[in-house]
């Protein structure tokens, strides 16, 4: 039986050498649906965001495997509703990679596939306290906590799924992890070992510079799949060390999504909205390349997977000794990397935040208005006086956009003095460049009589803009209405938008697009 696993391993890994060189055969000859608006990657149309077609082929192949020579390595029951219900988070993200389905509806589907596993019997029903061995009935609550369980697990690995080779490698520790919590427990483990070598075969493809991504469809996949095994590890619906090792190998991962959300909720964005802020896009802006950043998470990341080995086989009884180390490496991480000021200045975030609100709040009607202007017009040429009453109201100084068949310019009139400038290639240039320019601090405005409307702008919002923070979230904001104002436009042939194009379908309805950055 010892030599199980390691068939499981070379399984998996030769389902996906198989699989992803067809995927990307068929993709690159236009044979598989593209999603119409890859928003936010700068390879347009180049990478396929269907990795986890090879994922599930291979976790296919081994639950056949596993069904037919193998059946008393996990209960029946378990292995249907684990079966199912991956294969129906996989849907749900494979459609949005497909067709942007928006946060609120992914949310439903994601806690209705969660009900019906607890509706099968697989859930959190007690907690068992690691370091006292007291035990608390959850009673209902314990419904409440297994949904919560799935779906943040399942978010999770697509939040930090943002750069190349990042999700793959953190899920391939946490199936190792879980293959030795299954050996211990008997419950799935060739599963688990199984799909690590999936993963160990896909970063072959993914590791930057990436020749597949995982898309929504491969990390809703894979982050369900993990908190459905370590929830079926954890001694029967007891909370043990399973849970405990999970969140101990998942703890940098978290840390970075509690502070995204936190992030977005002060500054009045939706707390699902994508950005650039995350821990590995700041390691990028710090000037690491893709595979130093990607590697520095994996060494961290490994430094908490040993520590959830640890839990796991204490049994939870060095779970308050490792918690305090892990405080520790974050401290350290956070003062390594300069987050620190950031991450532990509350009072000034707060502050800061509460001036950000409004300005943010203003900017997201106005892009609204700006994306349902895109139905009504017949040409981009005829949209364009739409964006510069945009970044007009929203204090901006300049705007230039550059399209295939010319560039225009708006300047605000009597504008001098210093700014501060942010120019977007949007799409990688597909839609456009655009450059906005705005005041910087110690900047001079001279005014004249008779610019009317012009000067009337000026105040609350032009003042706010002065804050490079601002200036960033709102120059952002605007290139991200520009985008979704220009779906009608876009014909999936990766034909370059110009100011002559005409809408493909005037006043169709369209769903939400995404945002201009990763997660």
């Amino acid at each position: 039986m010892s030599g199980l696993p390691l068939m499981a391993v070379l399984v998996g890994m030769a389902m996906v050498f198989l699989v992803v060189p067809l995927i990307l055969n068929f993709y690159h000859a236009g044979y598989l649906v593209r999603r119409s608006q890859e928003l936010h990657h700068d390879q347009l149309g180049s990478v396929p965001r269907l990795g986890g077609i090879a994922l599930v082929a291979a976790f296919g192949v081994l639950e056949l495997i596993i069904t037919w020579f193998f059946p008393g390595q996990s209960s029946p029951h378990d292995r249907l509703v684990l079966v199912s219900a991956s294969l129906g988070m996989f849907g749900l993200g494979m459609w949005d990679d497909l067709k942007p389905l928006g946060a609120k509806r992914k949310l439903l589907v994601q806690v209705l596939i969660a009900s019906c596993v607890c509706f099968f019997g697989i859930g959190i029903m007690s907690f068992k306290i690691p370091f006292s061995g007291q035990t608390v009935h959850l009673g209902n609550w314990g419904f409440v906590f297994t949904i919560l369980w799935l779906v943040g697990m399942t978010n999770l690995i697509n939040v930090i799924d943002g750069v190349d080779g990042l999700a793959g490698g953190i899920c391939l520790m946490l199936m190792a992890l879980l293959a030795y919590v299954g050996h211990q427990t008997g419950s799935f483990e060739l599963v688990a070992a199984g799909m690590a070598g999936a993963l160990l075969g896909f970063l072959w493809f993914n590791f930057p510079p990436a020749r597949i991504h995982l898309g929504d469809g491969g990390a809703y996949f894979l982050g369900f799949q993990i908190g459905f095994l370590s929830l079926v590890g954890s001694h029967k619906g007891t909370i043990a060390a399973a849970l405990v090792a999970t969140l101990f190998a998942l703890a940098f991962a978290i840390v970075d999504m509690l502070l995204a959300i936190l992030r977005r909720g002060l500054r009045g964005l939706p707390i699902f909205r994508p950005d650039r802020r995350h821990i590995h896009h700041r390691l990028l802006e710090m000037g690491f390349s893709r595979r130093k950043a990607v590697l520095s998470i994996y060494a961290v990341t490994v430094i908490f997977l040993v520590m959830g080995f640890l839990a796991f086989a204490s049994e939870g009884q060095l779970v308050p000794v490792l918690l305090g180390i892990a405080l520790v490496i974050l401290l350290f991480c956070a003062g390594k990397l300069n987050f620190s000021r950031e991450w532990f200045a509350v009072g000034r975030v707060l502050g800061n935040s509460l001036e950000i609100r409004q300005q943010v709040q203003y900017a997201l009607s106005l892009t609204h208005w700006l994306r349902l202007e895109g139905t009504r017009h017949a040409s981009l040429e005829s949209l364009w006086p739409n964006l510069v009453f945009v970044v007009q109201r929203l204090g901006f100084t300049s705007l230039s956009l550059t399209l295939a068949d010319g560039v225009r310019l708006w300047q605000k009139p009597g504008a001098i003095g210093e700014t501060q400038c942010r120019r977007r290639e949007l799409r990688g240039g597909h839609s456009g460049v655009l450059e906005l320019k705005a005041h910087a601090n110690g900047s001079m405005e001279k005014s004249s009589p008779g610019q009317g409307f012009e000067l009337e702008v000026r105040g609350l919002y032009d003042v706010a803009m002065l804050d490079p923070k601002v200036f960033e979230i709102i120059s952002e904001l605007v290139a991200e209405g520009w985008l979704t104002a220009t779906v009608s436009w876009d014909d999936n042939k990766l034909v370059p938008l110009s100011f002559s194009s005409k809408p493909l379908a005037m006043g169709r309805p369209r769903g939400k697009i995404g945002a201009l950055y990763p997660r």
